[in-house]
């Protein structure tokens, strides 16, 4: 028997909610002027910013399969991934900022909301059927893709970093 605290999955759920109606807000109050204007610290305008906003919490569909897989596989695996990742930060840090800006074009201001919501619906979905015991599964990240991914991560935390991650670049939006 084991005496970890469950996972308090409302307050990630709640803080999936919270994210996605403050995406809603911004988007309501902000005019076409606000959006096409540059962020503050990056090269994406205000529009292509909130879409890589949204893409942080597109990611984590992706990463709770990676996690899932190579938390069953030997740690000398998911390390060397996580290095070889490492290796090519230069290259995805590009591929990210260009993509962002490419897929600000398709998931604009009009569609950009309702993808975000489609998006953590089915967030809110999968955390509901979780276990604890895979909510704990961990594997090997790349630390140098993100200030918030860390050498290892549990799926709890995949969970909870789009929410980090959006507040960290909510405070680079420039909108009046």
């Amino acid at each position: 028997m084991t005496d970890q605290q469950p996972v308090d999955r409302a307050a990630i759920a709640a803080d999936l909610e919270r994210a996605r109606r403050t995406l809603h807000e911004l988007l309501d109050t902000a005019c076409a002027t606000d959006l096409d204007r540059r962020s503050h610290g990056t090269r994406w305008t205000n529009e292509q910013l909130l879409f890589h906003m949204v893409f942080g919490y597109m990611v984590v569909r992706r990463l709770r399969v990676l996690v899932r897989v190579f938390s069953r596989l030997p740690d000398r695996v998911g390390q060397l991934l996580a290095r070889v990742l490492d290796a090519a930060a230069p290259v995805f840090h590009e591929i990210n900022y260009r993509g962002s800006c490419l897929a600000a074009t398709v998931f604009d201001r009009h569609r950009m909301g309702r993808h975000c919501d489609r998006v953590i619906a089915a967030l809110q979905r999968s955390l509901a059927k979780e276990t604890d015991a895979n909510l704990r599964r961990s594997m090997a990240f790349p630390g140098r893709w993100d200030p918030f991914f860390t050498n290892v991560m549990t799926l709890e935390q995949v969970y909870r970093y789009p929410g980090k991650h959006f507040d960290f670049h909510r405070e680079q939006l420039t909108l009046e």
